[in-house]
């Protein structure tokens, strides 16, 4: 079932640019990040999720790229342009081989499963 985004013909041509635009960047270096690491975290300060997502893989001795965007009283904004384009809510996002897999309680079914091995090795 995909998922619902406003269609751009229901968003006025004058915030088109905007929308499209808005805080590219760091949904770029995102991407180019996914695609560069086998296991990607994307997080932020202060939450004990993306330490527990990091310790996790430390744990598994699996190898990760991090990347932080503030702390809960800095650079919403930027987290908040990497929500709208993934559709995932809350930080941590894990990447494995540039599919967003989910956060933190996502990534360890995915290690006590032996999922993420096979994803690894795939």
């Amino acid at each position: 079932m995909p998922r619902a985004i406003l269609d751009e013909a229901q968003i006025h041509p004058a915030v088109r640019q905007f929308v499209a635009t808005h805080h590219a960047d760091v949904v770029r270096e995102v991407q180019a990040a996914a695609a560069q690491h086998a296991v990607l975290v994307v997080g932020m300060k202060q939450n004990p999720f993306p330490r527990k997502a990091r310790r996790l893989l430390d744990n598994a001795g699996v190898p990760y790229h991090y990347l932080e965007y503030g702390s809960y009283l800095s650079q919403w904004r930027r987290r908040n342009a990497l929500k709208m384009w993934t559709g995932w809510p809350t930080f941590p996002m894990v990447f494995v081989k540039g599919m967003l897999v989910g956060g933190a309680n996502d990534l360890a079914r995915l290690i006590n499963s032996g999922e993420l091995t096979r994803l690894l090795a795939g």
